[in-house]
């Protein structure tokens, strides 16, 4: 982890890159340390590494078993045990499959969003714009193609990563400051 890949420093708005699946594991490591509750928006293109770094998010929080991908399903619900004996209710979403965001109150997602102390995790929550209330925190990823051919003639992928906290984020006291890679 070197702290020279932050690009920028802040309380309510951190943005990394992520050269490797291991950093991408380590910030789903702090992410969980966070006390985090309510929607994650978890936005970029098809293969920016959404469903990465909430397979190792819901790992980081202490589910054992595999993590499918909510893409046909829409929705994979996770009862997490914590330290303290609590379980800590998690959904991870994938809405890139919705047609109309009415469909989600068929399926009872406000429930999820209701839940005390619950995490739901939102891939492609644009697609439900207006329909879902602002999440705690936006996490946007980005590919960048990183042209090395000067030194080896291959190209590196590496992902931006930029957390912003909404409002609802900076009321529950959430830091993004401590972040690095």
């Amino acid at each position: 982890m070197c702290d020279d890949q932050s690009i920028e420093n802040g309380k309510y708005l951190k943005t990394l890159i992520l050269n490797s699946e291991q950093d991408t594991q380590s910030l789903a490591e702090q992410l969980a340390t966070l006390p985090l509750t309510g929607s994650v928006w978890l936005a970029g293109d098809l293969g920016a590494g959404k469903t990465t770094l909430t397979r190792y998010w819901l790992q980081a929080l202490g589910h054992t078993g595999a993590v499918k991908s909510p893409t046909y399903t829409l929705v994979e619900p996770y009862s997490i045990e914590q330290n303290d004996g609590l379980i800590k209710p998690v959904y991870h979403a994938d809405l890139y499959r919705l047609q109309d965001p009415e469909e989600l109150s068929f399926i009872g997602f406000d429930e999820y969003l209701d839940e005390p102390n619950a995490l739901v995790i939102i891939e492609w929550a644009s697609r439900a714009d207006g329909y879902l209330p602002l999440p705690t925190l936006f996490i946007d990823m980005t590919q960048n193609e990183l042209d090395d051919a000067e030194t080896s003639g291959t190209s590196n992928e590496s992902r931006q990563v930029v957390l912003r906290l909404s409002t609802a984020g900076q009321a529950q006291g959430i830091d993004l400051s401590s972040l690095t890679l």
